[in-house]
Order: C-alpha cells, then structure tokens, then sequence
C-alpha cells in the first residue's frame, strides 16, 4: 500500500504537483499566460478523456504493476524536455504525452488494485489512505520544493533575477524526475505480478457489449457527476497560491507557502473522510465535503475575506481544502456502496473518468480566461464562484445517490 501511494502520486509531479506549488513563478519563468498554461492542462485533458475510456479495461485485463511501472518511465522522460523550459508548443505537446502516460496506462490500474487491498469491508480506508498517503506525499515534496526556491532565490524571490528563478525551477524538475523513476522501481519490485491468465478476459479485444452493462447501472452516472463537480475543486486548488500573490501581495516563496496548505490538508482530509465513510457511508461523508466547500468558497467568491489579514486567509484555505479533499479521498469507495460488480470495476472507473475528470479539458483554459480578463482579486473571485456552483450541484448528485440507494433498500 505504501508503494502503491507513493506511485499514485509520483506520477503526478512533473504534470500538476510542479505547477499547482510554483505557478507564479513558473508564468514568469516559462512566460506563459494564465490561458496558454490552462490551454496545456486542457490538452492534457482530451487525451486523458479517450485515455480513461479504454484505461478501465486495459486494467481489468493486463497486470497492475507492470501497466504502472511502464507508464512512469514514460512519464519521467517529459522532465528532460521540461527542464529545457521549452516554449508553449512544447509544453502542450508534452500534456498531451502525459495524458497519455498517466491514465492510459496508471491510472485504472492504481485503482483497481486499491480495491483489491480494500477488500469488501474496508473500500473507504483503502481509497481514503490512498489519497491521504499520496496527499502527504505531496506535501513532503512540495515543502521540500519551496526550501529549494527559498534558499536559491534572495530575499524569498522578492529580488530575484529571472536567471535566479529559472536556476531554482530546473533543480526541481529535476529532482522530481528523479523520484518518478526510482517509484516506478519500486512498483516493479514491491507490488505482485496479478496472473490473469485464467481470465476470460485477457488477451481479448475491448468489445462495446462489455461497457454496456456498466452504462445500466444508476449510480454510475451519480457517482461520475459527484467525481467531476469535486474535480472542479480540486482544479480551483491551483489557483491558492496565485490568489495570494495577486491579492495578498504575497513573494514567490510566501505564495507558494499557501498553496502548500492544500497539500497537508488533503492528507488529513482523506484519512478522516475514509475512516468515517467505513463507519457512515462514503455518500454521508461526501455530502458534509460538499456543503463545507460551498460555504468556504462562496466566501472567496463573495469578496469577504479581503482585508482580514493573513489569520482567516490560512482559515479559509485550510476548511476549503478539507471539503474538497474530504469528497475527492472516498468518491470512489462509492462502488460498494453503489452495487456495482468487482469484475465491472476497471470499465466503472473508466466510464466514470471519463465523465468525471472532464474538468481537465475546461477548467485550465476557463480558470486562465478569468485570471488574465479580470486582474487581481475580480478574476479569483470568478474562479471560486464557479467552484461553488459545482459544489451545489455536486452535493445535490449525492442526496440523490443515497436516495436512490437506500431508498430501494428501504
């Protein structure tokens, strides 16, 4: 298992931990816009859409640790050309690699196997120490990412040179290339070789008539809309440290050091909403994520918290960031809850991934079109306003998700 964490959140570094910590100094170093970097991630997201889609049955046929193994050697190489800092062609055509790379490959596997070690009396611990062990993961290496920009760049960034910046970005690039590699080792040496030789299954084509099933069930199609409304928060995540360098005035150092709070957070938070959803219901605890987030980005969006100082800042941040990583840590330990059939689990998570991660497509170039039309704190506002209507809607998928289910148990 702690393998298992390790690799489901190596395999996100160069993509999406590297930007979400450093993106202002990233715009700068890279000269990007908030729309040519929302465009990448968006690229990244139609090639992840197809990538779900057939994920869920290349891991319902092929072993978990060698699919996963190879995708992260494949997704380590993009660090050579990021530490090039290309120009903006690149950098889509590198999302669009790993898009490719981490779901295609990973990440079905990953989940597929968390369910297998969950077992079917524990699915919420399983999934909830998955996401909390990869979120402190993060967060290690994150804080381990803001010493080094600290101690490379003067004065906390606030007199340092591009050359300065540029110098502080490659070390990590580096770095965090580094541990994919070594993680995608341990992968291959830790987890067991699956034999499905015996399956039906193995060997065999993907065929429509094997999703079909999958796409009668109700609380798949819930399930799929609770996962992309609280994607769309764990997307807004990116925009923290941002907020705080434009409406706090904040250095590259101290910014980062906010959006770092989401880090630590999600740890916490997907431990917590684990353990309780195997004592509750993974859907009862999924419903109090919602309503925390709605209220503490509603806060944000409303213009409230300008002004307060740095206190409620922190506060605010860290609630917001327990809901939305409350929901993401047990959404799909619904599975059990929802009676969808184990051997129908890759294809579920596929066609759930497929719905669900949408917000990988629009919310980059839809956060970036907000952030460079309205400067400062309008833009940010837009952003978590958009989080909060999701939220409502997510939460509203979910009260009709228990309905349906312990309505007709009932």
């Amino acid at each position: 298992m702690l393998v298992l964490v390790m690799a489901g959140e190596c395999i996100f570094l160069l993509p999406f931990v590297f930007p979400r910590i450093l993106r202002p100094t990233i715009l700068e170093v890279f000269n990007l816009t908030n729309l040519e970097l929302g465009t990448a991630f968006s690229i990244y997201g139609i090639i992840a859409l197809f990538s779900y889609f057939f994920g869920g049955p290349l891991a319902d046929r092929f072993s978990a640790r060698n699919l996963m193994t190879i995708a992260m050697v494949l997704t380590a190489t993009g660090g050579i050309v990021l530490q090039k800092i290309p120009e903006v062609t690149p950098i889509i055509i590198l999302y669009g690699f790993w898009g490719l790379s981490t779901i295609l490959l990973f990440w079905a596997a990953m989940l597929r196997y968390t369910r297998i070690l969950g077992g079917s009396n524990h699915q919420g611990s399983a999934y909830g120490i998955l996401d909390a062990g990869r979120g402190l993961f993060a967060a290690i290496l994150a804080s381990i990412s803001i010493i080094i920009l600290d101690r490379i760049l003067p004065s906390g960034g606030e007199t340092a040179t591009l050359q300065d910046k540029r110098t502080a970005l490659i070390m990590i690039i580096r770095c965090y290339s580094v541990i994919v590699l070594l993680c995608g080792l341990l992968v291959y040496l830790v987890i067991p070789q699956e034999d499905k030789s015996s399956t039906s299954l193995a060997g065999q084509p993907v065929k429509l008539n094997e999703i079909l099933p999958v796409l009668k069930i109700p609380a798949v199609w819930l399930n799929a809309l609770i996962v992309l409304c609280a994607y769309v928060g764990y997307k807004c995540t990116d925009d923290f440290s941002l907020y705080a360098y434009d409406v706090y005035g904040y250095g590259d150092v101290e910014a980062a050091r906010v959006g770092n709070i989401s880090f630590w957070m999600r740890a916490l938070s997907a431990l917590l909403a684990g353990y309780l959803a195997d004592r509750f219901a993974g859907s009862k605890i999924i419903v109090w994520g919602f309503v925390l987030t709605i209220v503490f980005s509603f806060i944000v969006a409303s213009g409230m918290l300008t002004g307060f100082g740095i206190l409620p800042l922190f506060l605010n941040v860290t609630l917001l960031s327990l809901g939305i990583f409350g929901v993401r840590g047990v959404y799909f330990a619904l599975f059990n809850e929802g009676d969808i059939p184990f051997k129908w689990t890759g294809r579920a998570i596929g066609i759930i991934s497929v719905i669900g991660f949408t917000p990988d497509i629009f919310m980059g170039p839809l956060m970036g079109y907000f952030l460079d039309t309205y400067p400062g704190q309008t833009g940010h506002q837009y952003v978590f306003g958009i989080l909060c209507l999701f939220s409502v809607i997510g939460l509203t998928a979910t009260l009709l998700l228990r309905r349906g289910i312990y309505g007709a148990r009932n």
